[in-house]
């Protein structure tokens, strides 16, 4: 595991554009999402996360060229989610550009696309993305939910982790639906269990409101910090970011 706590800005896309909503309603438009990679990385992000969040035929299109375009401007790793269905579904984000893929519901429905993916490029590739809430209908009171918290799996949430650590998950991207919109801060309690149910790295999501929140996730365990609005927005800056984890004492590039 890295010693650097990793910045990791996140653009959901659609049709070309980066969005903004709340669980992929009310989508408004954002910007070029050239632009704001560009500007993040000069801003030192440590690499950059694509949602496609349409994740339709036409989109996906779409989305290898952008996936191309940055990759051909921008020299930080590059991750792309959104509508992976299939091995090929990599092999051709692979080939646009992308250094790893993320993996939500179609991990959940099929498992072994998991271990597929694992198996013919390697565990670095394969980020696992996790929409964890509390839950008392499992045993750890945490499940993993999809459609942006609205369905809950009735899986818990670590029975999964360990499941999908098991078939060859090389990061785990925790995003908690119960603090995802609120700007309070991190889930600490939840970073925490991750982190101690964890052999891989932990990408922490949801709930960012200012700077001091990065520190509270890495102390936590979080290995990388993830967030969108109050970047694009430039309420917090990357820098901001790093520069509060640095002022705690945590090595950041």
């Amino acid at each position: 595991m890295s010693l650097a706590v990793r910045v990791i800005p996140c653009l959901d896309v659609a049709d070309g554009r980066v969005v903004k909503g709340v669980n992929f309603l009310n989508l408004r438009d954002a910007g070029d999402p050239i632009e704001l990679a560009t500007r993040y990385y000069n801003d030192s992000a440590d690499e950059l996360t694509f949602l496609d969040v349409k994740a339709t035929v036409d989109n996906r299109e779409t989305m290898y060229d952008l996936v191309t375009a940055t990759a051909e401007k921008l020299f930080i790793p590059l991750t792309v989610g959104g509508g992976i269905r299939a091995v090929d579904d990599v092999a051709k984000l692979l080939a646009a550009g992308a250094d790893k893929v993320s993996i939500g519901s179609a991990g959940i429905s099929n498992p072994e696309l998991l271990s597929q993916v694992a198996d013919r490029f390697g565990n670095q590739v394969l980020v696992i993305s996790l929409d964890i809430k509390r839950s008392k209908q499992t045993e750890s009171g945490f499940t993993v939910t999809t459609h942006g918290g609205a369905n809950e799996t009735g899986l818990d949430a670590f029975e999964w982790i360990e499941r999908v650590q098991q078939l060859g998950a090389g990061e785990l991207l925790v995003n908690s639906i119960d603090a995802d919109g609120t700007r309070n801060g991190f889930d600490v309690e939840l970073i925490e269990l991750v982190r101690s149910a964890s052999k891989v790295p932990v990408i922490a999501s949801g709930g960012a409101g200012n700077a001091s929140d990065f520190a509270q996730a890495a102390k936590a365990g979080a290995d990388a910090i993830l967030a969108a609005s109050i970047f694009h927005e430039g309420s917090v800056s990357i820098q901001d970011a790093k520069q509060a984890l640095r002022r705690q004492g945590y090595e950041v590039r």
